[in-house]
């Protein structure tokens, strides 16, 4: 606030009352002593100064606990977000050490799935139970079959994607090669079969892929 300039306005407004004011009909003992005039615009003066000493005072203060509380903010909101950050990272770490036990389970069953449907019943021995046997394996065949499933809905909704690796060049960063074999008419480096699959959690690698490469064998000339 300017002071010089409250003080100036408050002096020009004093100014044109004084010239609107008629003093020359008032009675005699009614007209301002000049002194007194001057005494009082004085002490108008002196408290102006002091109402803006005070006023400015208080704003200086209040802009001093806004600037406090401002950068107290901007640390809480920091801090925040690093808290948020970091809990984020403990979930997903959690989440991925329960979806590799789960995977292990998964393999386990798809293996046992795999070897279901080569399975078939010894035909010269017990032939009288047979049929029965095939009904059995084929029930529980199924009802594995709903276990996976369900398995595969679970890594689907934890957004866990499998790793497509067979007819594709070896990746590094998301293969691990375990085995080569040669094959003429498939390119060098090209994955030819997958012995475990891999899997991406939120686009990142959870686990890598076992895979089989193509390792075109080189001239010796």
């Amino acid at each position: 606030m300017n002071n010089d300039s409250t003080e100036n306005d408050l002096l020009k407004e004093f100014e044109n009352y004084l010239k609107q004011a008629n003093l020359e009909n008032l009675p005699v003992g009614d007209q301002p002593d000049l002194n007194t005039v001057l005494a009082e615009i004085s002490g108008l003066k002196t408290e102006v100064k002091a109402e803006s000493r005070q006023f400015k005072k208080t704003l200086d203060n209040l802009n001093s606990t806004l600037t406090s509380l401002q950068e107290d903010n901007r640390v809480l909101t920091k801090q925040l977000e690093e808290s948020k950050q970091r809990l984020q990272t403990e979930r997903n770490e959690l989440i991925k050490t329960m979806l590799l036990e789960m995977l292990e389970v998964y393999d386990r069953l798809t293996e046992g799935m795999t070897m279901l449907k080569k399975y078939q019943p010894v035909k010269t021995l017990f032939k009288s139970s047979r049929k029965k046997d095939i009904r059995v394996i084929n029930r529980y065949r199924e009802g594995q079959g709903m276990t996976i499933r369900r398995f595969e809905q679970l890594l689907w909704h934890y957004k866990v994607r499998p790793i497509e690796c067979v007819g594709k060049l070896f990746d590094p960063e998301k293969m691990h090669a375990v085995a080569t074999a040669f094959d003429s008419t498939k390119d060098n480096g090209k994955v030819l079969e997958e012995l475990r699959r891999g899997f991406l959690f939120q686009g990142q690698v959870l686990r890598l892929a076992e895979v089989k490469v193509n390792k075109i064998k080189e001239s010796t000339e």
